[in-house]
């Protein structure tokens, strides 16, 4: 872990071991695989097949979510250099202020005020470090939606450091007649542009929805297996100006709008 992870780690140590000893540190948590296929990806090779590892757990400091991407791609894109797979993961926990204070923070919709922290890694000059506030709120027919604000900082002074972000995710249930129809996901939406001497970082826009069935609860099964599609529009990807470049190298098309079959097991 580099450096200016410490701080955080060191709060967030602080933090549990003053609240471990109230109740029982692990509330709830779930585990998923997921693998999609897709096409019409842009600035990576357009053909990719996704293997991905996700957890979600809720603590009596507050919750963690993280997932584990294993892309494969088939054919070349102008990001990719010689690989035909790539590895790519977010680490994010919440610190409740709620939960950590004993009081209850609700406020109209409002439910709890958290602090948000997101590590994302993964092959090359990959690595960002995020922080900063976010609230839960209880909307009318949703399972949960969070409102997460972020400033972004990278590693070396690459683009898209000092740079704002906002990122809204959530779950809706609908149920469908033996079963139910989840549609749940995230928009990240980083509101600033970054220049430097590495280059020009764009503000751009990842809205990134599953929709699936539960084909698991209609057969009857004991555990969730969800299938469906995936989409996937990001305007200005990997925050690179529509027609712009990736090291010199012209690029083009970098508004991405996709979908990917979907199939989801829980366990």
């Amino acid at each position: 872990m580099k450096k200016k992870t410490l701080p955080l780690l060191l709060m967030g140590a602080g933090l549990v071991s003053g609240s471990v000893c109230a109740e029982e540190l692990v509330q709830w948590h779930t585990n998923s695989l997921t693998y999609l296929y897709g096409k019409n990806f842009k600035v990576d090779p357009s053909i990719q097949q996704t293997f991905t590892f996700e957890h979600a757990s809720g603590w009596s400091v507050g919750d963690l979510f993280l997932f584990v991407d294993q892309i494969n791609f088939n054919g070349k894109g102008a990001n990719d250099g010689d690989d035909d797979r790539t590895l790519y993961g977010e680490f994010s926990p919440r610190l409740s202020i709620g939960k950590i204070s004993g009081s209850n923070l609700a406020f109209g919709p409002i439910t709890d005020i958290l602090i948000s922290m997101t590590y994302e890694f993964g092959k090359g000059d990959t690595e960002a470090y995020l922080i900063g506030p976010a609230i839960d709120l209880a909307i009318p027919g949703f399972d949960y939606f969070q409102l997460n604000t972020y400033l972004r900082t990278t590693d070396g002074g690459r683009p898209g450091d000092n740079v704002w972000q906002i990122t809204p995710a959530w779950s809706y249930t609908i149920p469908v007649g033996r079963s139910d129809l989840v549609i749940d996901g995230f928009i990240d939406w980083v509101v600033d542009n970054d220049k430097n001497s590495r280059g020009e970082y764009h503000a751009n826009v990842h809205i990134n929805p599953q929709i699936k069935y539960d084909l698991g609860k209609a057969l009857g099964w004991r555990e969730k297996v969800y299938v469906g599609i995936e989409y996937d529009y990001w305007k200005h990807k990997f925050g690179i100006e529509d027609g712009g470049y990736v090291s010199e190298q012209f690029v083009g098309e970098t508004n991405q709008n996709t979908a990917s079959l979907l199939l989801k097991a829980h366990f």
